[in-house]
């Protein structure tokens, strides 16, 4: 096995453990034996276990960027940019339901508290900042309602992660059509 292909394998098991077990339930030691590669191992490709949860989620997040991306344009009007961006991340979470319980458990943790106050009230850059930047430019024009940044995200992002979280669980089967009507319920909700 070559090495590129060890790191994927460690990737791929910690990636699946924790999504399934959370932080806690995934000890290096069970990465390193469902990845088929010995516990030092995994210390050549990550510094410390911090580093491995951290790329994980930066992985997964270029991955909701690409997807976001495709087919994105900033001169498409504003409401068609919205349902654009809602409907593919909604997409996304429910096509890949390892990646989203991934970030559901980094969200949820320390971890994740310490990236959304970055990426909400610091100058980052990378993820969601197309999400960012168009809800900025709703405020500022006044097409959406008033309210501070994260309180708007609560009212995009909660709906999409609960209603992901459902589909994937099987209480719901979300179709095209009706991830449709949910990110246009979404937009209803945060428009003025």
């Amino acid at each position: 096995m070559s090495k590129p292909d060890k790191r994927e394998e460690i990737v791929r098991a910690a990636l699946e453990l924790i999504a399934e077990q959370g932080f806690h339930g995934a000890p290096m030691a069970m990465i390193a034996e469902q990845a088929g590669v010995g516990a030092g191992t995994i210390y050549r490709y990550f510094e410390n276990r911090d580093v491995l949860i951290n790329e994980l989620y930066q992985e997964i997040e270029r991955r909701i960027v690409t997807a976001l991306h495709q087919g994105y344009s900033r001169e498409k009007p504003f409401r068609e940019r919205f349902l654009h961006l809602g409907t593919t991340l909604l997409r996304f979470f429910i096509t890949s339901p390892v990646d989203f319980r991934y970030v559901e458990q980094f969200h949820n943790s320390p971890y994740g508290v310490a990236f959304r106050r970055d990426k909400l009230l610091g100058d980052s850059t990378g993820g969601c900042d197309v999400i960012k930047e168009l809800f900025e430019l709703g405020v500022q024009q006044q097409i959406l309602k008033d309210f501070p940044l994260v309180i708007l995200f609560d009212l995009f992002f909660g709906p999409v992660v609960s209603l992901a979280r459902d589909h994937i669980l099987g209480f719901i089967e979300l179709d095209e059509a009706m991830v449709q009507r949910i990110i246009e319920s979404c937009w209803d909700t945060v428009r003025r």
